[in-house]
């Protein structure tokens, strides 16, 4: 068993969501329980045609024409996150030790969406009027590295790519960085757009999106037996961790603390989920083991939950096999839809906002759930709950599973 300064500090934390350009904006939306979703003009025509947007983001204003121009909107949804974060944090980066300041984000894919355009170009025989900023645009690296470039980090720089769990295991990574005291500050988290024409009509052919066109607030419902698919999301989340003790040195407000981290692989799919959720189980097991905690320590759940037909109904019956004292569950998806890689970093952070306030935001759109997988989701109205540790869950493609343990401060 691991003793609890193993703990990593949340001194900072960045977010950009459907619900929000900033934490406390998205905190009160999601509070209110209604998804977001709209009709999207990007996506007009297609099986899906709606999705949740980070609203209000006027990127030039933030970023400068030149920086906005050359950056692809993950990316410059990544550097706006992790400036906030900063800030949040206290932190000066002309003052702090840049060889020791790491950057760890996770992007599910390079950016489909900066590549529909050049390929139109192509195929006019256009090939001059390719940008030459399409390579460093698109590359999922190139969120961390920008981070690095604005903010002036020189540590450990690198990119997480596991599917939809990207972001959390980019977290996953920065507490393992952290203990290994290979750097002092990580900023970590994700980013990533799902509105993108040729994302949504790879999802839409596999049938994991939802098609519920005449209805999108309704579309996404996560643990609803008549959930037909997830709804296309964006975001970026960045979290500011440093070791408990320096954070404590300088006299930094801590949000929470980062305590366990687990992840596996079920090797059974490359997209479904297996069975029995094996591996799914095997992350928290390694996450609860990792923060020295028991399953019954746990008091809120914040799932992976992505309103897709097989997915919800396997993690629901594998957190009843686990907690048998029934905590309190949220599915942020069902108010902002899935932001792919960026939506475990999104949704860390809202579970740090959840400990910090003691409060569980609603799930949207929940009426009834599948028999025999019901959970104690928390539905109409917040929740207050005296909760001190708190478990996010995040699955992807390919079987890949994480699974973070959150403290509160």
């Amino acid at each position: 068993m691991h003793s609890r300064t193993r703990d990593v500090a949340v001194t900072g934390i960045g977010l950009l969501s459907p619900a929000g350009t900033c934490a406390g904006t998205s905190w009160a939306t999601l509070l209110r329980g209604t998804s977001v979703a709209r009709p999207d003009p990007v996506l007009a025509g297609l099986r899906t045609d709606f999705s949740c947007a980070v609203p209000d983001f006027e990127v030039r204003s933030r970023l400068g024409h030149t920086t906005a121009r050359r950056l692809d909107p993950y990316a410059q949804m990544a550097v706006v996150a992790a400036r906030q974060a900063v800030g949040d944090a206290g932190l000066d980066p002309g003052e702090w030790h840049r060889d020791r300041v790491a950057v760890v984000l996770g992007v599910g894919s390079n950016s489909l969406h900066s590549y529909e355009e050049p390929f139109r170009l192509l195929r006019e025989d256009r090939a001059d009027r390719v940008s030459p900023y399409q390579v460093t645009r698109s590359v999922p690296s190139m969120a961390a590295a920008e981070v690095a470039l604005d903010l002036g980090a020189h540590g450990v720089n690198f990119t997480t790519s596991s599917a939809c769990a990207s972001g959390a295991t980019a977290l996953g990574t920065a507490l393992d960085l952290l203990r290994a005291g290979r750097c002092d500050i990580v900023l970590a988290g994700g980013s990533e757009s799902a509105r993108s024409r040729m994302t949504t009509t790879c999802f839409g052919q596999m049938r994991a999106m939802s098609s519920r066109r005449s209805d999108p607030a309704t579309a996404s419902r996560p643990f609803d037996v008549e959930r037909d698919g997830f709804v296309p999301g964006e975001g970026a989340a960045v979290m500011v961790l440093e070791r408990s003790e320096d954070a404590h040195r300088r006299g930094a407000r801590v949000r929470g603390y980062l305590a366990g981290y687990g992840a596996s692989a079920d090797a059974h799919h490359p997209a479904a989920p297996h069975p029995e959720a094996r591996g799914a189980e095997a992350a928290v097991l390694a996450a609860l083991r990792d923060a020295d905690c028991a399953a019954g320590d746990i008091d809120h759940v914040n799932a992976h939950a992505t309103s897709t037909p097989l997915n919800d109904v396997v993690e629901a019956r594998m957190l009843r096999r686990l907690f048998r004292h029934d905590p309190p569950v949220t599915a942020n998806k069902s108010v902002i839809g899935h932001a792919l890689g960026a939506a475990g970093a999104i949704e860390a952070v809202l579970t740090v906002l959840s400990l910090q306030h003691r409060t569980v935001p609603p799930t949207a759109n929940l009426r009834r759930q599948e028999p025999g997988a019901e959970l104690d989701v928390v539905t109409g109205a917040p929740r207050v709950v005296r909760m001190r540790t708190a478990l996010s869950t995040s699955f992807g493609f390919g079987g890949q599973n994480t699974a973070l343990v959150l403290r509160a401060p």
